[in-house]
């Protein structure tokens, strides 16, 4: 279900960027939860691509790769391809790609260069593997796209949304999340068990199943410490449904439970909890941070992908002018 929601707000916000897309997945989700979805069985698909491709994504799931996110994007954008081109892969050719490609020019260059990068993937593992001669993606190279910083909160709409949190399970979330820097899916696995309260800190496992320890706050573990005590339940979850039966809460009831905060705070913003994480990120790199730790505790691979956090606000980059210019 997640899989085909990411797919249709993807194509909506294609077609229309200025739509709520947290509301559009919520308004979908109710819609598509009366139906029972199984993915269609692609005609026209070469037996020989279809095969390397289920080589592919069994290699691909070796390494680690998330079977909730990164495979089941890896084998929708593998199926599309293999449905237009209906060859053997050692036919496919540089030219091949290039006609593939050249059929989306209606989608921004980021979604173009995204769906390039699986091609790429594919193409540069058959090659390792000697199952082809040469790689016919390696000389595409990705088309240049307009570089947007992360949408974060300033200091003053954090404080709103905390200020216009109602009940201690929602302070709570607002604090785990910024405090940690974690992924909705990070925060929504935890346990109660396994926070390690003499540290202030708990261990999650991110892309890749790479494990990683981060920290809370002092506010965040105050105010964990508020909801975990007003509840009645023994769920094992750290954070649970209010109403009954007393479940894990959902990462669609997280989302939806963060949005109602920021709506109600009047700040005109349709928060997730990524925004919380590019604010952790955006926040402690402008007061400071090194880098390489900001890289560490976000779980990022790449240096580059920190990088992007790293763009100093006017007032930070006039401080560090005067701080560090030598007269």
């Amino acid at each position: 279900m997640d899989t085909i929601l990411n797919q249709l707000t993807s194509a909506i916000a294609e077609l229309c960027p200025s739509v709520d897309q947290m509301q559009a997945r919520i308004k979908m989700a109710g819609v598509l939860a009366a139906y029972d979805i199984k993915p269609a069985q692609l005609p026209g698909i070469h037996p020989d691509i279809r095969e390397k491709i289920k080589l592919f994504l069994a290699a691909k799931k070796l390494e680690g790769l998330s079977p909730l996110t990164t495979l089941p994007g890896y084998e929708i954008e593998l199926r599309i391809f293999a449905e237009s081109i209906n060859k053997p892969v050692e036919q496919i050719t540089t030219a091949d790609l290039r006609m593939f490609l050249g059929k989306f020019n209606h989608l921004r260059l980021s979604s173009l260069s995204k769906r390039l990068s699986v091609l790429k993937s594919f193409f540069g593992w058959l090659t390792e593997e000697e199952i082809i001669p040469r790689d016919p993606a390696r000389r595409i190279k990705p088309p240049k796209t307009e570089q947007h910083l992360p949408k974060a909160l300033a200091v003053e709409e954090l404080e709103m949304i905390r200020e216009f949190c109602k009940t201690p399970r929602e302070r709570a979330l607002i604090e785990a999340f910024y405090a940690t820097g974690c992924r909705l899916s990070e925060v929504q696995g935890l346990d109660r068990k396994d926070i390690d309260w003499q540290r202030n800190s708990v261990k999650v496992f991110g892309k890749g199943s790479k494990e990683r320890e981060v920290y809370f706050s002092w506010k965040a573990i105050y105010h964990l410490k508020k909801y975990l005590a007003a509840r009645k339940d023994a769920h094992p979850a750290l954070f649970v449904t209010e109403r009954q039966p007393i479940r894990r809460l959902s990462k669609r009831g997280i989302q939806r439970a963060i949005k109602i905060i920021a709506d109600r705070s009047g700040i005109g913003k349709s928060i997730s909890p990524h925004w919380l994480r590019h604010t952790f990120a955006t926040l402690t790199l402008n007061n400071g941070a090194d880098l390489v730790a900001v890289q560490s505790l976000l779980g990022h691979a790449n240096p580059s992908t920190t990088q992007i956090y790293a763009r100093l606000s006017s007032s930070r980059r006039r401080e560090q002018y005067q701080k560090y210019l030598v007269q």
